[in-house]
């Protein structure tokens, strides 16, 4: 109903809101109109090893076809994004989302338990890529009797994440607990949401948003995995009062992430905790692992990095070196 407003063949601008195979959504910002896009036929994205050469976030010209659909010709260049290896043994790359604002790494402590090290690999991608992040810790409702143990380490971690700088929302998707707070610290920004299946990325977006009803997925009992509901990325456009149109992106659950085109030496300027200090090494090529006058793990013995941070920093630094960059 919205394709009268447009001249067939005229060249648009638009944001890529979905992406299924072949086939592109893309959202017109000024009239809310959706087109089914494809790609132009001999279209390659400048020698990427990508497997998606359009995702979602990204800003596309196109051409309005005949039958209402439109031919993407060119990507308009992405001020950031977030790349994973495609598989394991793959030296593809998948593009999950481009042109962030903020990504929200979502993470529990049970049902089913998400490692520091999954929360660190995103975080360092975040830093690399130049996409601002922060940690939602989900399912607070399930934490029980402090004398369970689970509020103790939600304490710590949420210690550790905010001495590294970074916001930590403390959350329940089911009962709305800290929901109101994370919806106003990302108000009016394009917002990606990621962690591993079963964390309630889903079930937090529809707190988030009531009435947006996207499908909840169940942690199996016996795995303590989540099941994938998600299938394909995809971005929500909501209005948020006075902060104006709010893009949510949801994403299929990640088993594990596997970074892309990092070099060992410069890891540590990643971790922004570590960053702080690098300048007071005593080598300027300080590796941070058994260096004299380290000016990195004299502040773990300090107690002003936290030791769990940096045994996942000596980790990441040994499968990048070794070639295995998936955890």
């Amino acid at each position: 109903m919205y394709l009268c407003i447009f001249k067939i063949h005229e060249r648009m601008i638009g944001l890529v809101i979905r992406t299924t195979g072949s086939w592109y959504k893309v959202l017109q910002r000024e009239s809310g109109a959706v087109i089914d896009c494809r790609l132009r036929g001999n279209y390659r994205l400048r020698g990427n090893k990508q497997t998606n050469p359009v995702a979602v976030g990204d800003e596309v010209e196109y051409v309005l076809q005949e039958d209402g659909t439109g031919v993407i010709n060119e990507v308009r260049d992405r001020r950031n994004y977030i790349v994973r290896k495609a598989t394991k043994l793959s030296k593809q790359t998948h593009v999950i989302a481009s042109n962030i604002d903020r990504l929200c790494v979502v993470a529990t402590l049970g049902f089913p338990r998400t490692s520091t090290g999954f929360i660190d690999r995103l975080l360092v991608t975040a830093e690399a890529y130049h996409v601002p992040a922060c940690v939602v810790l989900n399912k607070v409702d399930l934490y029980g009797e402090p004398e369970d143990g689970l509020w103790e380490l939600h304490d710590e971690l949420k210690a550790i994440y905010e001495g590294a700088g970074y916001e930590v929302f403390a959350v329940s998707a089911l009962q709305g607990d800290g929901v109101e707070e994370l919806r106003q610290a990302i108000a009016g920004q394009t917002v990606l949401f990621t962690g591993h299946s079963g964390v309630g990325k889903s079930a937090l977006l529809n707190a988030l948003v009531p009435g947006l009803d996207l499908r909840v997925g169940e942690v199996s009992e016996w795995s303590m995995k989540g099941k994938h509901t998600t299938t394909f990325a995809e971005i929500f456009p909501i209005e948020m009062g006075a902060a104006g149109v709010t893009y949510l992106i949801d994403t299929p659950g990640i088993k594990e992430f596997g970074m892309v085109d990092f070099k060992p030496e410069e890891l540590s300027h990643f971790f922004p905790e570590m960053r702080r200090v690098l300048h007071d090494c005593h080598f300027s090529n300080c590796t941070h692992r058994h260096e004299p006058h380290c000016a990195v793990r004299d502040a773990v013995d300090a107690g002003l990095i936290s030791a769990e941070r940096y045994n996942n920093y000596l980790g990441i630094y040994d499968q990048i070196e070794n070639g295995n960059e998936s955890w």
